[in-house]
């Protein structure tokens, strides 16, 4: 990461060198660092649904399972919606497998 020696903002790499985007300087690239930038984009949101023996080592919790009344489920966690909101708490009955999110 590279600061600006002028103002002291963060630098951000342009082609061969750094640019400040307060102020307009340009800091030519150092010889032998290298600038490593990831691009990556994620177009698809995923949501993990566990299925088979992927639950376990997962914590319980006691919560009434609503297909087969049991009292004991698995619990994890996964933010559906954006950064400023709460996660979604998802859960898994330990006996009869129905899944279920718990909803703010």
């Amino acid at each position: 990461m590279e600061f600006c020696p002028e103002c002291k903002s963060m630098m951000f790499p342009s082609g061969d060198s750094f640019k400040c985007r307060k102020c307009g300087f340009v800091k030519g690239k150092q010889q032998g660092s290298e600038v490593l930038v990831s691009k990556e984009s994620r177009e698809k949101r995923d949501v993990t649904v566990l299925e088979g023996n992927v639950d376990q080592g997962l914590p319980t919790t006691s919560v009434r399972c609503e297909e087969c009344g049991h009292n004991v489920a698995y619990w994890w966690l996964r933010q559906l919606r954006s950064a400023d909101e709460s996660e979604t708490r998802f859960f898994k009955c330990t006996k009869c497998g129905c899944t279920w999110r718990e909803y703010d």
